[in-house]
């Protein structure tokens, strides 16, 4: 990690750092992601891509950028929201809707099918996602009762054709 990513995973893991990558950085990183194809955020040299579910009740495509762990086809993604006590907006969404579309950095866009880590799955992409950002575990301290979860997403296989 350069000094750069470092300095700025320090501040991200404090409350007004976890705050100002929500409701600052976030809401730019919305229009920058698709602008530049996935290339550039404000979070140089971390994975940062764009989540974009159905909203559970308005049936409304939304969009989040996520820091994300590649996890060879399948993306990894925590719902944090920076320890938060209440579960992130989208989480809520892809339980409604679990089909969603991500953009990783690069422009490779696909669809995917998102379901919740459980068990020892869990536990071990929680190990590879704080490797990642060591803000995670401060953010778990700082949720409190809440367990955050561990959102993998599947690639959706395309339906194989049957000749009749």
């Amino acid at each position: 990690m350069s000094r750069y990513e470092r300095v700025m995973e320090a501040f991200v893991k404090t409350p007004v750092g976890g705050w100002l990558a929500i409701n600052v950085a976030n809401p730019i990183d919305r229009r920058l992601l698709p602008l530049t194809n996935g290339k550039f955020g404000l979070f140089l040299g971390q994975p940062v891509g764009l989540l974009e579910t159905t909203g559970a009740r308005s049936g409304q495509r939304r969009q989040t950028p996520l820091l994300y762990l590649d996890d060879g086809e399948r993306v990894v993604l925590v719902a944090s929201k920076a320890g938060a006590a209440k579960h992130p907006a989208w989480l809520h969404n892809l339980r409604k809707n679990p089909e969603v579309t991500f953009l990783r950095r690069g422009g490779n866009r696909g669809t995917y099918v998102a379901r919740e880590a459980e068990g020892p799955e869990r536990d071990d992409l929680w190990a590879r996602v704080n490797d990642l950002y060591a803000g995670y575990d401060t953010y778990q301290e700082r949720a409190g009762s809440r367990r955050i979860p561990v959102v993998v997403l599947e690639p959706k296989k395309s339906p194989v054709a049957t000749v009749a």
